[in-house]
């Protein structure tokens, strides 16, 4: 054979036929569905809920003049953002439950696209998938479009839930759009950040940062004029620049998809020539002795546990900072505006009226973020297990309930850390501008929800033995869907009993009120119920891998 031969017959062929990416896009829709079913459902139901709520309670209760000096409180526009059109229900509902909408929608598309991307090569399930013809861009590819299809559905569902309460078309697509364009974000955040890291854990907390401190930029902006150019650089400023159901403008949502070309373009780009398994930023090649707490089981715990209790630390202290330094305004625009203290009361935030009942209603919604902590250890657990890395402790003569017992019981010290770093945050803003609130009595308030997010661990620990694929989503319930029971049952008239099942029901308004001691032991007992029944079938069932 000549050496042309030769040469003609090593040639690669000039044209590859393109991948099929049709499979991978069904493997991936099934991934996603559950959660985007439910987030859709929320966010279908709340705002048409929110909307019905202001047709029977709110609608022409409120004068102009109350409705201006609202928008002109600065603590108002900082939490919430600026009230626009007020007067109609479409533009409360945005105003009221828009910007929670909007984090929650974001934080979920970025915990979805990681867990996809970043934690399926993670656990080695992308390896036979790239033997083959797909390249990992292309995979990508496929998994960015599929991700952003899905993260508009809870924004249609917006719209179409106001829709159906009889609001204006217009500021509904508008909205919808806005929280589509918020969950976009998220995917794209969530996305570039498993290209970064090649941690799905590191990755998810990298998204799930940026976005929170595209709020705190926003809540910046609102507050302090002179910053108000803030708003357009996140996705929770441009919701109050569209003015939904007021100005409607389209322009902030142009600016809003804009954005999200531009980070899913550049999570795209840096998925291109690297290998699977590895990560665009690398830590530096060294040698450090490994850390004493790995020399025990607890101590194990604690260093497995100890950046997130900063990280959420730091988050909530951030937050409940801004709560107490906000106190005195929010307490005297009360005052001056009865009529608002009064809606308040209806809606179930009761003695708004001082300085304490203020931080009372804003404690008890703690138990949300603290619980979901806990539930996201749990979660964090069963991700290790499936991707193999409790094995090696595992072969080691430590049984499993030790070692779930071992991380639950840190765990929980980790998460009355968090609630007691809440309350002195509080009472560190109210004493910095002069509010009426004593350390006792912001630890207290703080504390007093510890039981409800307990409830989340001891829910989390159940899935753990039971359904570990649900770690998660079973963990956030008693707080997330216990809360929203508690809602519905106060504003629809629902029997004491069905009341009665939420365990918000049985936290007493502190420091306004007393602790209810006999609700938090009842809450205490169930938690050690729940972990007992979940350590039991952690114990019985096998290891995920």
């Amino acid at each position: 054979m000549s050496a042309g031969t030769a040469a003609r017959t090593a040639r690669p062929p000039q044209v590859a036929l393109p991948p099929a990416t049709g499979p991978v896009v069904g493997a991936v829709s099934r991934q996603l569905r559950r959660g985007t079913l439910v987030v859709s459902a929320i966010a279908g139901v709340m705002p048409a809920f929110v909307a019905a709520q202001y047709q029977g309670t709110f609608s022409g209760a409120v004068p102009a003049s109350s409705l201006e000096a609202l928008a002109q409180n600065p603590a108002i526009r900082t939490l919430f953002g600026p009230p626009v059109a007020l007067d109609d229900p479409g533009g409360f509902t945005v105003w009221r439950l828009g910007t929670v909408l909007a984090v929650l929608v974001g934080i979920w598309a970025a915990l979805a696209a990681t867990r996809v991307t970043r934690g399926e090569e993670e656990a080695g399930r992308w390896d036979l998938l790239l033997a083959g013809r797909l390249r990992l861009a292309v995979l990508i590819r496929a998994h960015v479009v599929v991700l952003l299809g899905a993260a508009v559905l809870p924004g249609l569902a917006a719209a179409l839930g106001l829709l159906l309460s009889g609001t204006d078309a217009t500021g509904s697509l508008l909205f919808g759009t806005m929280i589509a364009g918020t969950g976009m974000t998220g995917v794209a955040l969530g996305v570039l950040g498993a290209q970064l890291l090649a941690e799905r854990r590191a990755a998810s907390g990298l998204a799930v940062a940026v976005l929170l401190g595209m709020l705190l930029v926003r809540m910046v902006g609102d507050g302090v004029p002179a910053l108000a150019f803030l708003q357009w650089a996140s996705p929770f400023g441009l919701l109050g620049r569209a003015e939904p159901f007021g100005a409607d403008r389209w322009v902030p949502a142009l600016v809003l998809m804009g954005m999200v070309s531009v980070v899913a373009t550049a999570a795209v780009r840096a998925s291109d020539d690297r290998d699977v398994g590895s990560a665009r930023l690398r830590g530096r090649d060294r040698v450090s002795a490994p850390s004493r707490l790995v020399r025990s089981l607890g101590g194990l715990a604690v260093h497995r546990v100890r950046r997130p209790v900063i990280t959420w630390g730091a988050g909530l202290a951030a937050y409940f900072l801004l709560i107490g330094l906000l106190a005195r305004t929010m307490v005297d625009f009360l005052a001056d505006n009865p009529l608002f203290a009064r809606l308040a009361a209806q809606a179930g935030f009761v003695q708004l009226g001082s300085v304490e009942g203020y931080v009372s209603a804003l404690f008890s919604l703690l138990a949300v973020p603290v619980g979901a902590f806990a539930a996201g250890r749990v979660a964090h657990a069963a991700a290790d297990e499936q991707a193999g890395r409790l094995t090696p402790l595992l072969s080691l003569p430590v049984s499993r309930v030790r070692w779930a017992a071992t991380e639950a019981v840190v765990v929980t010290v980790g998460t009355t850390v968090l609630a007691a770093v809440a309350g002195l945050a509080t009472w560190a803003g109210t004493a910095w501008v002069g509010a009426d609130l004593g350390v006792g009595a912001a630890l207290a308030g703080a504390l007093n929800a510890v039981p409800v997010a307990l409830l989340c661990l001891g829910a989390a620990l159940l899935a753990l033995g039971w359904v570990p694929a649900s770690v998660l989503a079973v963990g956030v319930l008693p707080a997330a869907g216990g809360y929203l029971l508690l809602v519905f049952a106060d504003t629809f008239a629902w029997p004491e009993w069905v009341r009665a099942v939420s365990p918000f029901a049985h936290l007493a308004s502190v420091p306004a009120e007393s602790v209810d001691a006999g609700g938090a032991a009842g809450m205490l007992v169930v938690v050690l119920a729940l972990a007992a029944a979940g350590l039991a079938g952690y114990a019985r069932r096998d290891l995920r891998g």
